[in-house]
């Protein structure tokens, strides 16, 4: 987003600040103007053709007394429009079932009455922070009617206004169309969110449940519909298809001798409750300790009621679970999770590996080790150890479509070290080593989740698109019973290279010849007869692509040719590619850190990442260069990145190249 830039010291008077004030406003109305219709796909604002497209932005034209809220944030205050966002709206009705929740993201202090100032201010979760969007009291309509999501009521506007604060931070409303209910709740709680088919149910659901509610997670569930005709139908027994149910409790009674398993489940419609087996009248209760019996069924709110668990299972299809991270819990009798977060990204030509279909070059993904050392207090069915959820997000695609990008299909694996130390894992470790879990699938949405439990001890997560070289950003957030310590696994900065001592009797008596000739007596060589000898000698080598040198060193090059260069060639093409210039710098001796392996792609690679013999050689000798002098320690290496980077090849940055 723009910003307007103003002089402090232009405001000399007391009218100054209030000028100050207006150029703000006017800049925030034209991008206000240009995020809305812009961002549509409609064309310029400033012209006639808005008209003509029958879109406008005012609320005066639909509403004469506008309400933010009118009587508490519901579900029947969001009505889809013409987008196809469904799967947000779907979030944003659980996010009325918890008003604590809400209340961060939807600030209920606002008004078109009280203060009203023509702007409100929502906060979504992005990647680890909460970040504030200001959005004007503008939304697109046609036909005098809101064109996207609206209240039943019609002259309420917080869901629609919602709806504008969260296209804007994800790039227009466009990019709103398709995605996961999950995604939703992510980013109005910073949880982490997964989900289970209960036609299917894992066989320690029911703790899962316990624990989640323990936690203050959020938990909701529904019944699938088959057609549009079952959406919000009631069964007999009264139960709503299609229709958002919140998970409030879980417990275990002794009931006519035996232990049963119960669910507490809260309708937001507070009427219509469920009438089967251990409803609010069921004869079943009388069999339960009156004690106990008082303390489920008292205080219980409207449309809440309890079933038995296999009910739970045979009646609803889906459970939704959104754990919460520590910060957003402010209640102290919650046990809390451990969170764990982790940044990354995936480049093309050095980091950007695939997936394990890919075993030459799956290793060059980014890793991470973590330390899993206590295990849960408790366990569940018998089974010991550390429970943990593991989410692997994608950033920003969204923001992207409008660039012709979209989600990549991601996954992640699990691999168990043994008496490994900290450096990037390679190529046989992962072609010997079974991964210990995994990702239930690779799959095009923002986040791949699974939860897990594995003994004490270290693994690595190694996170991947599915095919290689596809260029993204990415956070992996551990979610632990139990606290996780966490390191990113890398190679630290390192060089042994070995000093070649050149002989007389060493040197080629036709290599003698020709540098005799072009030296002279003084056996001293300009830059120019250097290139002349380098052009010379590669161009009895049929065996090498090269498009010629500047100014470079002359025997120690065909040694490393012989020596290196060739050993990784094996397609014997004359080149090779990204992922060989790896394997070669270690071979010369060089240990680099991811970064400086993705500066180096960018800097000496061809578009198609093709690396040439004059390029390879070029980089060893600046490597070493660079240590000679002592230039590359650990505590330089961001200037290094900086000093090679090319402004049309690496991370989009546009960086002045500085001769080595």
């Amino acid at each position: 987003m723009k910003t307007a830039a103003i002089n402090e010291d232009d405001v000399t008077d007391t009218l100054a600040p209030l000028t100050a004030f207006t150029a703000l406003a006017t800049h925030f109305e034209q991008v206000e103007v240009d995020f809305v219709h812009l961002e549509l796909g409609l064309k310029d604002p400033r012209s006639q053709d808005v008209a003509e497209n029958q879109v406008l932005v005012t609320w005066q034209e639909i509403c004469s007394d506008p309400q933010f809220i009118v009587g508490g944030a519901t579900r029947t205050d969001i009505c889809q429009g013409a987008l196809g966002d469904c799967w947000l709206l779907a979030a944003i009705a659980s996010l009325t079932l918890n008003e604590e929740v809400l209340a961060r993201v939807v600030p209920l202090d606002q008004s078109f009455q009280e203060n009203y100032a023509g702007i409100f201010h929502f906060q979504f979760w992005q990647y680890g922070e909460w970040v504030e969007v200001v959005v004007d009291d503008r939304l697109p309509t046609k036909d005098g009617e809101l064109l996207f999501v609206h209240s039943a009521e019609g002259s309420e506007f917080w869901s629609a206004l919602l709806e504008k604060a969260y296209a804007k931070i994800n790039g227009c409303y466009e990019a709103l169309s398709g995605g996961a209910t999950t995604e939703g709740f992510e980013d109005f709680t910073g949880g982490i969110a997964e989900w289970y088919e209960l036609r299917k149910p894992p066989p320690n659901l029911f703790k899962i449940i316990q624990k989640a509610l323990e936690k203050g997670s959020l938990l909701g569930c529904s019944i699938d519909i088959t057609s549009a005709a079952d959406s919000e139908a009631v069964t007999y027994q009264k139960l709503v298809k299609g229709h958002a149910y919140s998970v409030t409790g879980a417990e275990e009674v002794e009931s006519s001798g035996s232990l049963q398993k119960l669910i507490r489940i809260r309708n937001p419609w507070g009427q219509v409750e469920w009438t089967g087996k251990w409803n609010d009248n069921c004869p079943s209760w009388n069999t339960v300790d009156p004690e106990v019996r008082a303390r489920l069924t008292e205080r219980q709110e409207d449309g809440e009621f309890w079933m038995s668990f296999g009910d739970f299972l045979r009646h609803y299809s889906r459970l939704e679970i959104c754990n919460l991270t520590p910060d957003t819990l402010t209640c102290d009798s919650y046990k809390k999770w451990k969170l764990t977060k982790m940044d990354g990204n995936w480049r093309r030509g050095s980091t950007a590996g695939g997936c394990r279909n890919y075993p030459n070059t799956f290793w060059m993904n980014p890793q991470y080790l973590i330390k899993l050392e206590e295990e849960d207090e408790d366990d569940e069915g018998g089974e010991r150890g550390c429970t943990f959820l593991v989410g692997l997000i994608q950033k920003h695609r969204r923001r992207q479509r409008k660039m012709g990008e979209d989600m990549h299909t991601i996954g992640f694996g699990i691999y168990e070290l043994t008496g490994q130390t900290n450096i990037h894992l390679g190529k046989n470790f992962f072609l010997t080593t079974r991964a210990r879990e995994r990702s239930d699938t690779f799959i095009n949405l923002r986040e791949v989740l699974n939860r897990f439990k594995l003994p004490p001890g270290e693994y690595i997560v190694v996170p991947s698109t599915f095919e290689p070289h596809k260029d993204g950003d990415f956070c992996i957030r551990v979610f632990s019973e139990k606290k996780a310590d966490y390191q990113v696994v890398d190679d630290e900065i390192e060089a042994n290279v070995e000093e070649i001592e050149a002989n007389e009797e060493d040197i080629d008596d036709g290599f003698r010849r020709l540098f005799v000739q072009l030296a002279g007596e003084d056996a001293e060589i300009s830059a120019f007869e250097l290139q002349t000898i380098l052009r010379r000698v590669l161009a009895r080598r049929q065996d090498i692509k090269s498009d010629g040198f500047s100014i470079e060193t002359c025997k120690i090059m065909v040694d490393m040719l012989d020596k290196i260069y060739r050993e990784i060639d094996v397609d014997r093409s004359g080149t090779m590619n990204s992922y060989e210039m790896r394997k070669a710098l270690e071979e010369a001796g060089f240990k680099l850190p991811c970064q400086l392996h993705q500066v180096i792609v960018a800097r000496f690679s061809d578009d198609e990442l093709i690396i040439d013999f004059n390029n390879f050689v070029r980089c060893l000798v600046r490597l070493e260069l660079l240590f000679i002098v002592g230039y590359i320690t650990l505590e330089s290496c961001d200037k290094v990145l900086m000093t090679w980077c090319t402004p049309h090849r690496f991370g989009g940055l546009r960086v002045p190249v500085t001769p080595i």
